[in-house]
C-alpha cells in the first residue's frame, strides 16, 4: 500500500511544500520571499494536488516542520496543518526545523567529512542562533536550543572533530570562528528532507497530538501591544 502525504515547511526564510508517495516525490513548490509565507501555503496545496489529479482526502499524512523558526513562519504552517487533519481527519506529523536542515547537511556533505556531525544554525537575531548538534545519524548530541554565539563556542567539539555549520546563522559563527575543522556548507533545505522524516515518523506511528500539538518556537513569544 502505498503512502501519500504532504509536508509543509514555512519555519524559514525559504519555504518549501512538497506532496510524496512512498519515496517518490510528486511535486514541490517554493516561495523565497519570507513576507509572502501566509499567502502562500494555501493556493501552493491547491495547485501540488490539482497538478497530480489528487483530492485533500487521498492524503494519508500531513508533516510540519515545528520550529524553531519565524514565529509567523510556524504559526501560519501549525495552523494550516492542523486545519486540514482536523477536517480531513487525518495524523499531524510534527519535526523540529533544525533537524531537518541537519538532514539536508548530511546528504550534501556526508561523503566528504565521513565523521563530521552537524550543526544547524537560525538566525535569531543580534547574535544569538536557534542551533543544535546532531551525529551523522542524526542523533542528538547537543539538544535544541537558544544560544548567544561567540568565538568559543563549539570549541571542545572543533578540537577532536570536523564540525558541518549551515543555516541563516552560520554567518554570524564564521565571522568570529576561525578554526580548520569548522566547515560552513550553503545547503540549503527543503520540504523533501521533511518528507525524508516524516516517512519514517509514519512507520512509527509517531504522530502528533492534534488537541495539544503547538509550534516549537523554543523561545517565548513576545507581542507588544499597540497603543491606542
Amino acid at each position: 500500500m502505498s503512502l501519500l502525504m504532504l509536508h509543509i515547511d514555512t519555519a524559514t526564510e525559504f519555504a518549501s511544500i512538497c506532496l510524496t508517495r512512498d519515496e517518490t516525490v510528486l511535486g514541490m513548490r517554493i516561495c523565497h520571499d519570507q513576507k509572502q509565507h501566509g499567502a502562500f501555503v494555501q493556493p501552493a496545496i491547491e495547485h501540488l494536488m490539482l497538478d497530480n489529479g489528487l483530492a485533500l482526502s487521498n492524503l494519508d499524512a500531513i508533516s510540519v516542520a515545528e520550529g524553531p523558526g519565524s514565529y509567523t513562519g510556524l504559526r501560519v504552517t501549525m495552523a494550516s496543518a492542523k486545519g486540514l487533519c482536523y477536517a480531513l481527519n487525518k495524523p499531524l506529523i510534527s519535526i523540529n526545523t533544525l533537524k531537518i536542515m541537519a538532514l539536508a547537511a548530511v546528504e550534501q556533505e556526508g561523503q566528504a567529512y565521513p565523521n563530521a556531525i552537524y550543526c544547524p544554525l537560525i538566525d535569531a537575531r543580534r547574535m544569538e542562533v536557534f542551533t543544535a548538534v546532531y551525529s551523522s545519524q542524526l542523533v542528538p548530541i547537543i539538544a535544541p536550543e537558544a544560544r548567544i554565539i561567540d568565538n568559543d563556542n563549539f570549541r571542545d567539539f572543533l578540537d577532536d572533530q570536523v564540525i558541518i555549520f549551515t543555516g541563516s546563522g552560520a554567518p554570524k559563527l564564521q565571522a568570529i570562528i576561525d578554526h580548520p575543522n569548522a566547515i560552513f556548507s550553503n545547503v540549503q533545505h527543503s520540504a523533501r528532507q521533511l518528507a525524508s522524516l516524516a516517512s519514517m515518523a509514519y512507520a512509527k506511528q509517531a504522530f502528533a497530538n492534534l488537541a495539544y500539538c503547538e509550534p516549537f518556537y523554543l523561545k517565548a513569544f513576545y507581542s507588544v501591544p499597540i497603543k491606542k
